[in-house]
This record gives C-alpha cells, structure tokens and sequence, in this order.
C-alpha cells in the first residue's frame, strides 16, 4: 500500500483547488453589492436554482462523516447502514410537499426564527443556544477530525494538525463570500465528489476483483464481496437471542433491526433534513417549485451516495478479512476507507483524495454559514445590537466564521470528545440524538397541531432532552431491567448493557410528544400564533408528482434486492 502523493495526484489536487476557489471568487465578483445585506449574504437573495440547491444540499451533507464515518461502518456491519441515506429520500419527499409550504408562507429564514414566530422568543433563544454548541461542538468538530484523519493517513500519519488547520481555511475561505458562493461552488464540489466517489469504488471493486483472482473486473468484485460477505448484505438485523456473538449484538446495538424504522430513522432524517438550518438557508429564498425540485434532486442523489461512501467500507472489510489488507489507518473501522485509497493508482488517488475534500470543505461551509446566521440574526440582532445595521450584521457574520472555525479547530486538536472511541458516524448520530427527538417534536407539532402552545414548546426542550438522557445512560436499565414490553438491553461488551441509541430516540420522541400534548390540553383552547394552512397549500405539479414516483420505485427495489 502507497501513502505517497506523486506529482500527478498533487497536480490534480492543485486543479481542483483552483477551480473551485477561482469560480467562487467569480460567482463572488459577478453580483457583488456595493453594500453586502444580510439576505444576499444569509439566503443569497434567492438566486439559487433547483440544481444549486440539490447539490449544495448534498455537498453539505455528505461529508468525512459519511466518507469516512459511514464507510467505517459499512466495514463493520454492511449494508444495513445505507438505511440513513435511504431513508433520507423519503423524508426529503416529505419535507418537500409538507414542509417547504409552511416555511415559505411564513417566510421563515432560521430554525430560530420559526420557534420565535410559532411560540415565542425564549423557545427560540434556548434553541439557538443548543443549535451553536451542536453545531461547533459536535458537527464542526467530528467533521474537521475524520477529515483530517482520513487525508492525513495518506500522507504518511505525520501532518493531521497542518490538514485540519488547511481543511479549515479552505472552508473560510469559501464561507465568508456568502451563500451564494456556497451554494454554486457546492455545484463543482458535489460533481468533484460524485466522479472522485464513484472512481474509488469501482476502483476497489476491482482491486478485490485482481486479488481474488478474477481479473480486472467491477462486477465481478461485487459478486465476489457478496459471496465472501453475505452478512454484509442485508438491509434488517434479526434481534440476538441471548447468547448470541457479542459481534451480531454490537452491529445491532447501532442498526437495531425493524425497530430503528418505527421511529428512529424518521427522526434523524426528518429532524436533520426538515428541522435544519441547511434547508432554510439554500431553499428559503427560491419559490416554493424551485425549492421542492431542489429537494427532491437531493433526494434521488441520496440514493446513490451507499455507493460511494458505504462499498468502498465492505470491500476493505473482504480484502482484511482475506489477509489482503494488512491493517487498517489509524487501527479503526474508521481507517477503511483510508485503507483502500492506500491502493489506488497515482493521478486516480488524487481525484479521491480531491473528492474527499470536496466532501469536507462543503460541509465544513455549510455547517460555518448555519452557526454565523443563527447567531447573528437570532442572538447578536436581537439581544446584543437591536439597532446594528446591514453592513454591521453581515461584518458580525464573517467574524462569527472565523470564531467557530478557531473554537472548532482547538477543539478538536486534543479529539477532547472522544470522537475515535466508537466511530465518527455512530458518535454524531448518537449525540445529535440527545436533542432531536426534543426539537422534531417541536417543530412537528408546532406546524400540523394549532393547539400546541409555547409553553409546551418549552417542555418538549427538557422532556425530550432529559428522556434521552434517561434512556441512553443505563438509568432505565437500573430502573426498569435489561427486558420490558418497550425496549430490550443489550450486553454492550463492556461489562454493562444498552439500549440501541435508535430505540432511544424514539422512546424520547414519544414521551416528548405525551409531555406537549398534555400541557397544551391544559392552556387556552386557541392560540394565535398557530399556523394558517390556505386551500392547495400542499398541492404539487405533475413534473413534482414524477419525480416522486421515480424516488419511491428506485428505493422500493433496493429494498426487496437487499431485504
């Protein structure tokens, strides 16, 4: 295995880094005001099209967290984890007849900003707080860590602190000409990701192809990690019987089976997609037609993101399995996806190596230009500078940038999370998971239920976050027992037992949902500041209506080949 750059893969690299920062700097240049307001620099004044938005939505998202998080777990447990990219189709659909109708009539242009117009100021403020400790503690963190750690493994190990500090000026760089920038660089970063994605996995077919003996051939390697892996290839875990190999509990302790679809898997994907400032921030400023085939644009992407990010997992678990992989980088199932471009060709390994930063520095804006909006709209204009003008605020917004990006960065020097214990994409789906269920809930009943009052906003914040606590840190199991007629315990390896942080979720969602019901029953029977829904609000157009229907059959046959 190669970790060295020759000068084809830098040349490559340096292309695609001029290309992007060049045509930024043009998308920058060709519209600029003399006087940047908050609406260009926030929303980019709306002038995002259908196929800016779905890809900058998809670049945003797919990130080290999926490259390498995701494929780390598609060594460790196979297919199954695909379901979060799946799934995601669906909410997007979802969201996009649903959602965006609600939050376009409203004119809302943050997550904040929707508490504050459907409750009040201080569900919006407590809000905002969560989101930027979420986002620059967690999400700026595990992106940043995984990034550096994957590029930096092939390398040579000996420069993660210099790529991490590189990654982030980079994303500065981009973030700070705006949403506009963004979202059109976003277009060149997800073409980047998919060609660079989809070349290091045909490239991993074939080299598991070569190693088997059966030449040079993709398919052939496919068929070979489905003969050699069949238990890599099911989308559903049987529940473990006691037992059962502490191997087939651990895969099911992070993909638990049908249950994780009663619940949980809706509330990741709903919450993330529907609930997030990524979708107010690259949809809001469009129409409602152009931000619902944007959507759905994203949402038939997702459907072949399992390809790039999750084969390239299984195929380094087949070629370790056989001794054709000596070890994994960094000694973690997180090191698969390193592991296999360790292999590939110069000048190939370059594209890889490009896409892989494509996939980060994205995600690493879109994640910047979220944290500087909720706090310069929602706290820094409304607490701290109530008379700040335009200039002011987008001045405050760039600097905002820079802060989280600094904080993110020390942050994570010292990995002070702990993000490399148990895998980057099980850890920030897990500690997103404290919150979601809290915030969906929130904002689930907020739009379709008028009864739903602030101060049940307010209790669903704690219930929903206490809850989480509650059932992810063995107090239930102390309470309760390992086995109740609402979840089941598992032997975590460690000497303890755990429910599926999955199941999780979705016991917190419930009580969270019981806890705002109930205190809204109890408040006044009409609430002004419910949401007024108007006659075709939710209707949609044939070309809407085809582009469902391609989404739900290219899903329904992934799900029957791979149930």
């Amino acid at each position: 295995m190669n970790h060295q750059l020759e000068f084809r893969d830098g040349l490559i690299f340096v292309i695609y880094f001029i290309v992007v920062a060049s045509y930024g700097y043009w998308v920058y240049r060709r519209k600029k005001k003399a006087t940047t307001d908050t609406k260009d620099f926030f929303l980019a004044e709306g002038s995002l099209t259908w196929w800016a938005i779905g890809a900058s939505l998809i670049a945003s998202n797919i990130s080290a967290e999926q490259f390498i998080g995701m494929s780390g777990d598609g060594f460790f447990a196979g297919i199954a984890v695909a379901a979060y990219e799946w799934i995601a189709a669906l909410a997007l659909i979802i969201i996009a007849v649903w959602f965006m109708p609600i939050y376009l009539k409203n004119k809302i242009y943050t997550m904040p900003q929707f508490l504050t117009t459907r409750y009040n100021g201080t569900v919006a403020l407590i809000m905002a707080v969560f989101w930027l400790f979420l986002y620059v503690f967690v999400n700026l963190t595990s992106i940043l860590y995984l990034g550096a750690l994957a590029i930096n493994g092939l390398l040579g190990g000996e420069y993660l602190h210099v790529v991490m500090i590189a990654l982030a000026l980079f994303a500065v760089i981009i973030t700070l000409g705006g949403m506009k920038v963004i979202g059109y660089t976003d277009v060149i970063q997800v073409a980047v990701l998919i060609i660079g994605g989809l070349a290091t996995t045909y490239m991993a077919l074939t080299l598991v192809s070569e190693k088997f003996g059966l030449g040079k051939d993709a398919l052939a390697g496919f068929k070979m990690l489905m003969k050699d892996a069949p238990d890599h290839f099911h989308m559903i875990f049987k529940k473990p019987v006691p037992g059962a190999p502490q191997l087939d509990v651990s895969k099911y302790l992070i993909l638990p089976g049908v249950t994780m679809y009663f619940a949980g898997q809706w509330i990741v994907n709903l919450n993330y997609w529907g609930c997030n400032q990524y979708i107010t921030q690259r949809a809001l400023g469009a129409n409602l037609q152009t931000a619902r085939t944007g959507i759905l644009f994203a949402g038939l992407l997702k459907l072949m993101m399992p390809v790039i990010v999750m084969l390239p997992g299984i195929a380094a678990y087949v070629l370790y399995k056989n001794g054709h992989l000596p070890q994994l980088a960094n000694g973690s199932k997180d090191g698969a996806y390193s592991a296999v471009l360790g292999f590939l060709p110069n000048g190939l390994k370059g594209l890889s190596i490009a896409a892989l930063t494509a996939a980060i520095v994205a995600s690493l804006a879109g994640k910047a230009n979220s944290i500087s909006t909720i706090f310069t709209l929602d706290v820094y204009k409304k607490y701290l500078n109530k008379d700040a003008g335009e200039a002011k605020l987008v001045w405050v917004g760039r600097a905002t940038i820079i802060i989280a990006m600094v904080v993110g960065i020390l942050f994570t020097w010292s990995d002070l999370l702990g993000i490399g214990g148990e895998g980057g994409f099980t850890f920030i789906q897990k500690y997103t998971g404290f919150i979601s269920p809290g915030i969906f809930a929130m904002f689930i009943l907020g739009m379709f239920w008028k009864r739903t009052s602030g101060a049940a906003a307010i209790v669903g914040i704690l219930v929903g976050f206490l809850a989480s606590v509650f059932f992810n840190n063995h107090m239930a199991i102390s309470m309760f027992g390992t086995e109740t007629w609402f979840y089941t315990a598992f032997p975590n390896g460690k000497g303890g037992y755990e429910i599926p942080f999955l199941v999780c979720m979705g016991l917190s969602f419930l009580f969270t949902v019981i806890a705002m019901v109930l205190v809204s029953l109890a408040g006044p029977a009409v609430n002004p500041k419910a949401f007024v829904f108007e006659k075709g609000m939710f209707r949609v157009k044939p070309a809407t209506v085809v582009m469902i229907v391609i989404t739900l059959l290219l899903l329904s046959a992934l799900y029957v080949r791979f149930w």
